[in-house]
């Protein structure tokens, strides 16, 4: 037992310096995400038909499609498309890049319907309440729905980051050396002998990370509770 318990030691070692790799993809796939997501949610919420449309489908099509396949489109076709109609050549990019730009496009649906949905959940009087008050547009988007939608879209956030976290793993099929790239890169090397205590051993590594963020965003879904309460109380006083 000592022994086994030396062994896993001894992989989770060897994979732990690649961890940061892992938590590079999952922060600005996350950012860019957030950016993508907005743009569509505001599209969504619009009245311009065809945004709106274009939207709708980008949503759609994103959920329809398995992760891997979009992440091979775009490791082979996007090099192909730059490098036939604009002449530019990055087939020495990182893997990573296309990682990021992958996750990017997966989380710009997923996130814009989960915007959407938590901006309808504020109740409108709130916003005109605190228009009443002689608050501007901005402000009152700022102050008074924006916490709320933020608190709102918490526990669907919290699911998305560790959904990111563990499907990004498939970055090891193009080459990504995170923590999954090196256990696949060590069980080849041990030719699958001992393939059950690497993974076992990449399996420490993800389970104690995913329960962080999942306790990080409970904290965080408590501390806007707090904060939500606290704006309604305001709104609903005026």
């Amino acid at each position: 037992m000592i022994e086994l318990l030396r062994s896993l030691a001894s992989y989770m070692a060897k994979m732990l310096p690649y961890l940061p790799h892992t938590f590079l993809y999952v922060f600005f796939s996350l950012f860019f995400g957030i950016i993508l997501g907005f743009i569509c949610a505001m599209a969504k919420l619009g009245k311009n038909r065809i945004l709106k449309g274009i939207a709708e489908g980008y949503t759609t099509i994103m959920r329809c499609m398995p992760s891997i396949t979009v992440l091979f489109l775009v490791y082979y076709l996007v090099p192909a498309l730059l490098r036939n109609y604009l002449k530019i050549n990055i087939d020495g990019v990182n893997a990573v890049f296309f990682v990021i730009f992958t996750f990017t496009l997966f989380l710009g649906a997923s996130l814009s319907e989960m915007m959407r949905t938590s901006y309808l959940a504020v109740a409108r009087d709130q916003f005109e309440a605190a228009l009443s008050l002689g608050l501007t547009a901005f402000q009152a988007f700022y102050r008074i729905v924006l916490p709320q939608a933020f608190f709102y879209s918490l526990p669907n956030l919290g699911n998305t980051v560790i959904y990111l976290l563990k499907e990004g793993a498939l970055g090891y099929t193009i080459g990504l050396t995170d923590v999954m790239g090196k256990a696949y890169l060590m069980n080849a090397d041990s030719y699958s002998v001992h393939a059950l205590k690497i993974y076992v051993s990449l399996a420490f590594i993800y389970w104690p990370v995913a329960l962080i963020l999942e306790w990080i965003f409970k904290k965080l879904e408590k501390e806007f509770s707090c904060q939500k309460e606290t704006v309604r109380g305001a709104s609903h006083a005026s």
